[in-house]
């Protein structure tokens, strides 16, 4: 059953996160259970929230603050709130869309959509799906005794939490007018006051949802932002970038394990796999190797082909060790891998790995339109050079001589597997390997 709900003031959100008490003459400038609302009165609430919105998204990039903040004006000026929700697709590698909830008694929580999960129940028979695949700006159905269950399950379990008046909206972009087409964002009230809403608010919130949108759209083009810097460069080198560093020649100097994998065979893999086959292998290795190596935390810097290019920053810890546990889980996990693959009658591979130790330079190399983040310098072209001795010495893992002697305690887990002539190297140098005796890898 519905619930007569009386709004009582609640703190008010600031641009900077506190929470402040409103202000008597704004607490009660809706007053529930009026027919009318004077124009001037309606103007000053939209021109409040939107003031309130515009300094927000200047002053943060908390979304889900955002909602909280807005829902939080809103009931301290009167609207008998009990849920708001407001989502968008967005521009990730992983998730196709978020919504946030506001709930009066619980506050905010999030849902992410997931690209890999299709048909998601929650989403497929939403409200919010209906006005995407219709193209529909507005839908409101009251919550009363006349309401007909069974459009749509979430009202359906509104109505038995006592909800009234669902109302929602779409405000779509132009195209050519956001970060990677999102095409709008939608929002929707909803009350538990007997009656649901009156007239004069449902217009004020057909108003406020476009104030909503405005503020919603700067703060996701900078999520979406951040989200491509972190997944094209990594997340050392777009926390570099966004902090400023984008002048071309801009590097430093840093001394860095360096780590250099490729898949075994895979140009035999790619000449007999069909190409969605080749994508979903290449897929599911770099899925288990960059994984491992952010929870050692290294930073891939680039994929090359099936080839990965990665560097654990020497400081005061034992980067070699954490380069060499690594290295060992990687051989645990592609072997898992390639089981589970095969017993599907997927392509599956192994590894080949280089470990070396040597100063690079770390920063921006590129044309004057056209830069990449990366490591350069002779000790990159080494470690490839190392990588490609896997084959010829039959090992899964080779390592330098300035990998083991920069190992300290760590170089107890590594074997001598003699000196080698290394191509582009002037001298012979000798080459290491894990000790099959020192832990779980295989040779």
């Amino acid at each position: 059953m519905a619930s007569d709900h009386a709004t009582q003031p609640v703190p008010i959100l600031g641009t900077d996160g506190e929470r402040r008490e409103p202000a008597r003459s704004t607490a009660r400038l809706l007053v529930a259970g009026t027919s009318r609302r004077p124009d001037a009165q309606l103007a000053e609430i939209e021109a409040r929230i939107a003031r309130w919105l515009g300094r927000f998204a200047l002053a943060s990039n908390d979304t889900a603050g955002l909602l909280a903040g807005f829902a939080g004006q809103l009931v301290a000026l009167g609207l008998p709130l009990m849920r708001v929700a407001a989502g968008s697709q967005v521009f990730h590698p992983l998730y196709a869309a978020k919504v946030y909830y506001w709930r009066r008694d619980l506050g905010v929580e999030r849902e992410d959509f997931a690209r890999d999960v299709p048909g998601h129940d929650g989403w497929e028979t939403s409200p919010f799906r209906q006005m995407v695949s219709t193209g529909a700006a507005e839908l409101r159905r009251t919550l009363g005794s006349s309401y007909h269950r069974g459009e749509f399950p979430l009202l359906d379990r509104l109505v038995r939490e006592g909800c009234t008046d669902y109302l929602a909206f779409r405000i779509g972009f132009a195209p050519e007018a956001t970060l990677g087409q999102i095409p709008g964002v939608l929002v929707s009230f909803q009350t538990d006051r007997a009656g649901g809403f009156t007239e004069a608010e449902a217009d004020l919130a057909r108003a406020l949802a476009l104030h909503y949108a405005h503020a919603y759209k700067t703060l996701s083009s900078v999520h979406a932002g951040r989200v491509l810097m972190r997944t094209y460069l990594g997340a050392d080198p777009s926390r570099r970038v966004l902090d400023g560093a984008i002048a071309r020649g801009q590097a430093e100097t840093v001394q860095a394990v360096l780590w250099y994998s490729d898949l075994e065979g895979f140009t035999r893999i790619a000449d007999t796999a069909a190409p969605d086959a080749l994508i979903g292998l290449l897929n599911a290795y770099a899925d288990c190797l960059v994984t491992i190596i952010a929870e050692h935390r290294g930073e891939v810097l680039k994929f090359m082909g099936d080839g990965i290019l990665a560097m654990f920053p020497l400081g005061d810890d034992s980067p070699c060790a954490r380069a060499l546990d690594a290295a060992e889980a990687a051989l645990g996990a592609v072997d898992r891998l390639a089981r589970e693959r095969a017993a599907e009658g997927l392509p599956c591979t192994g590894i080949h790995l280089a470990l070396h130790v040597g100063e690079v330079l770390y920063g921006n190399i590129g044309s004057r339109e056209r830069l990449d983040f990366t490591v350069v310098g002779p000790a990159v072209n080494e470690v490839a050079r190392i990588e490609a001795m896997c084959r010829q010495l039959e090992q899964r893992v080779v390592t330098s001589t300035a990998f083991a002697q920069a190992a300290g305690e760590a170089r107890s887990r590594l074997v001598s597997l003699g000196r080698y002539a290394l191509r582009g190297v002037r001298r012979p140098e000798e080459l290491f390997t894990i000790d099959p005796e020192s832990g779980d890898a295989a040779h």
